[in-house]
C-alpha cells in the first residue's frame, strides 16, 4: 500500500475538518448541506458519464486503485532475477525456464518468458510485449483522464450551485427565513467543489501519472531482460544490459553486489 497517498488524503481532509471544528458556532453540522452535495458530487458523476462510456468509467477503478495499492517490482530485484534465469538457460537450456515460471509473480514477465520458451524470435517477442505495454499505458492514461475530468467538473458544478443558491436567495429577500438556506447552497457548493478537486482529484491524478511512469519503466526493463534471454546472452552480459536502466548510484550498488 502507498502510505504517502493515504497520509496525504487524511491530512488534507483532517486539517479542513479540524479547522472547521475549531471555528466555533455549529461546527461541522453547518457545513453539511444535502442540496449542495447533490449538485457538486452528483453533477461531477453525471459529467463523468457524459464524457466517458459507462464500462470505461467502471473499468478505470482498477487503474485508480494504483494510487493506493502498487505492485511494481524493484528494478534491482528484477535484474537479479534475470541474471539467475540467464544462469539457468546457460546451464540447462531455454526449456528449463518452464520450471522457473512458478516462481515468477509478475504476469507481464511470465507472459514474456512463455513466449521465449515457445521459441519465438527476438523481434517477435519485442513486438508482442511492446504492444501489451502500450495497451497498459493507454489504460493508465484513461484512468488519469477520468480523475482529471472529475477534478475539472467538481468546481464547475460548485459554481453552478453557487448561482442556484444566489437566485434562491434573491427570490426570498422578502422572507428572511429562506435567505440562510440559499446562502448555504451558494457557498457550500463552491467549497465542496474546491475540496473534491484540490484535495482528491488533482493530487490523485498526479500520483496516477507517477505510478504509470514507474510501471512502464519496470516493464521496459523486463522486455530488455526477456530479449536478452532470447539472445542467449551470458548472465553477466544480461546484467550489464539491464543496469543501464538504473541511476548511477543504484547501478554501482548492483555492480558491487555482483563482484
Amino acid at each position: 500500500m502507498d502510505i504517502a497517498t493515504v497520509i496525504g488524503l487524511l491530512m488534507g481532509f483532517g486539517l479542513i475538518f479540524t479547522s472547521i471544528a475549531m471555528g466555533g458556532g455549529e461546527g461541522l453540522s453547518a457545513f453539511i448541506d444535502v442540496p449542495s452535495l447533490m449538485i457538486t458530487v452528483g453533477g461531477s458523476i453525471a459529467a463523468l458519464f457524459i464524457n466517458f462510456p459507462m464500462n470505461v468509467c467502471f473499468s478505470s477503478l482498477s487503474v485508480i486503485k494504483k494510487c493506493f495499492l502498487t505492485k511494481v517490482p524493484e528494478s534491482k530485484a528484477v535484474i537479479a532475477q534475470f541474471k539467475e534465469l540467464a544462469v539457468v538457460v546457460r546451464k540447462d537450456g531455454m526449456l528449463a525456464l518452464e520450471k522457473e515460471l512458478e516462481n515468477i509473480d509478475d504476469d507481464f514477465m511470465k507472459r514474456g518468458l512463455e513466449i521465449v520458451i515457445s521459441g519465438a524470435e527476438e523481434n517477435q517477442i519485442r513486438n508482442v510485449l511492446e504492444t501489451e505495454l502500450a495497451a497498459i499505458e493507454a489504460r493508465h492514461m484513461t484512468g488519469k483522464k477520468i480523475v482529471e475530468s472529475t477534478g475539472a467538473a467538481a468546481p464547475a458544478f460548485g459554481m453552478i450551485g453557487t448561482l442556484v443558491g444566489l437566485v434562491q436567495m434573491l427570490q426570498s429577500l422578502d422572507d428572511p427565513s429562506k435567505i440562510g438556506g440559499g446562502m448555504a447552497t451558494a457557498l457550500l457548493t463552491t467549497l465542496y467543489g474546491a475540496i473534491i478537486a484540490n484535495v482528491a482529484c488533482i493530487p490523485l491524478s498526479g500520483k496516477l501519472e507517477t505510478r504509470s511512469q514507474e510501471e512502464v519503466a519496470s516493464r521496459e526493463l523486463m522486455i530488455s531482460g526477456i530479449c536478452a534471454l532470447a539472445q542467449g546472452l551470458a548472465p553477466r552480459a544480461v546484467e550489464d544490459n539491464l543496469v543501464a536502466y538504473l541511476s548511477p548510484k543504484s547501478r554501482k550498488t548492483v555492480q558491487d553486489a555482483s563482484t
